[in-house]
């Protein structure tokens, strides 16, 4: 086990709202970002379906967050976007990262 943990938001987001959800995830990270955050993503799926994917250096620096006065920032992105989000948070069993060589 590494430790870390990777929490996940996800709803389906109204065709027309989905270019602010983009903006409001880009505005998001484009502030200093909390401790503990290793990597980020907003990934886009079929039927208005989105999620964001977290990978933290452990469950503190998750629960730091969580914890901080109005709460962990991806829940508000979505219900800011008129859809319900669904939280899950997933231990790292094993974790690798690939080596990508120059072109």
């Amino acid at each position: 086990m590494t430790g870390q943990v990777l929490s996940e938001v996800s709803g389906v987001v109204a065709a027309g709202r989905e270019a602010d959800l983009v903006t409001a995830y880009r505005e998001l990270v484009a502030r200093p970002l909390p401790d503990g955050l290793v990597r980020t993503e907003l990934l886009s799926g079929p039927d208005g379906q989105w999620r964001i994917q977290t990978l933290w250096r452990d469950r503190a620096a998750l629960e730091a967050v969580r914890a901080a006065p109005g709460g962990a920032p991806a829940p508000r992105l979505f219900r800011d976007v008129g859809a319900e989000p669904a939280l899950a948070v997933f231990e790292v069993a094993v974790h690798l990262t690939a080596q990508v060589g120059p072109d």
